[in-house]
């Protein structure tokens, strides 16, 4: 099992630039513009992702990563423009990156499973709903992200 500081620089993988599609969205010259960023806060315990999305309907966000606890699992802390505050657990191992909270009713459980291209250019990824805490799921919608250059 990988120490703390071996998951942190495993998750250099991220930084940059990207570009985001979704299954909600037009693709090609009509797609919105939707692009995400990740980079490491100063002292390098904690990973930052921005997102700005040009819909109406798809929030734009701040989401901070890192150990909640020292022994703790990676954790991936949500917030959006609508208000909304969630926390995922987070892995990142073998280029695959998941993130999933299981919440109690009324509210649904998400869970996101995406895997790194060969090249490390992209992630290909789902959204699922789970209106049971976990017990079945559905897919929501598809994101890739795509590196800027």
């Amino acid at each position: 099992m990988p120490t703390n500081d071996e998951a942190l620089a495993a998750l250099d993988r991220f930084v940059g630039e990207w570009t985001m599609g979704s299954s909600l969205a037009p693709a090609g010259e009509d797609a919105p513009r939707a692009v995400t960023s990740f980079e490491w806060l100063t002292g390098r315990r904690f990973l930052v992702q921005r997102w700005e999305i040009d819909v109406p309907d798809a929030p734009d966000g701040i989401a901070v990563i890192g150990f909640d606890t020292e022994d703790g699992p990676l954790v991936q802390h949500y917030f959006d423009s609508r208000g909304v505050a969630r926390v995922y657990t987070m892995t990142f191992t073998n280029g695959r990156w998941t993130l999933e909270r299981i919440a109690t009713a009324p509210d649904f459980s998400q869970r996101f499973t995406g895997t790194f291209g060969p090249d490390g250019d992209t992630i290909d990824g789902v959204w699922e709903l789970s209106h049971d805490r976990g017990a079945t799921w559905e897919t929501d919608f598809s994101l890739t992200y795509t590196r800027a250059h």
